[in-house]
């Protein structure tokens, strides 16, 4: 994409749902092993009587944002906030948007408003940089 064709207000976005194998593959990946995450038992008897993703693993989606869809291939991350509003269980359906924010000609960088809904409500916001590279 180039970045010429980027538009301050465009929309960026897709569904995924996060699954036990993801969050255990995920675990594995980082050695993140947390109870919280991993282990039923332990889920069942928690706050959220069940386990959740890790926040890292659904935050992560950002970046499907940024390397696919806007600016996509030609795009470098360059930095990202989190903010963690509500768990992600396994099975749970997820929007992943990135709204495009502003954008900065002379370095060619664009930063977008990121979010991951669920059931329509924010679970996940932040802001996420990337500059075009083309």
């Amino acid at each position: 994409m180039k970045y010429e064709d980027i538009k301050v207000g465009d929309v960026y976005s897709f569904k995924k749902t996060l699954n036990k194998q993801d969050v255990l593959n995920f675990a594995k990946l980082t050695g993140d092993h947390n109870k919280l995450h991993v282990d039923e038992t332990f889920g069942k008897k928690s706050k959220f009587k069940q386990n959740i993703s890790h926040g890292m693993l659904a935050g992560s989606l950002f970046s499907t944002i940024i390397g696919m869809h806007c600016p996509g291939e030609d795009g470098f991350y360059i930095s990202q906030t989190l903010n963690f509003k509500m768990p992600i269980f396994y099975g749970d359906k997820l929007l992943v948007k990135g709204t495009v924010i502003n954008k900065n000609d002379s370095i060619k960088m664009i930063t977008l408003k990121t979010e991951i809904l669920k059931e329509n409500k924010v679970a996940i916001s932040g802001e996420a940089k990337a500059m075009v590279l083309k």
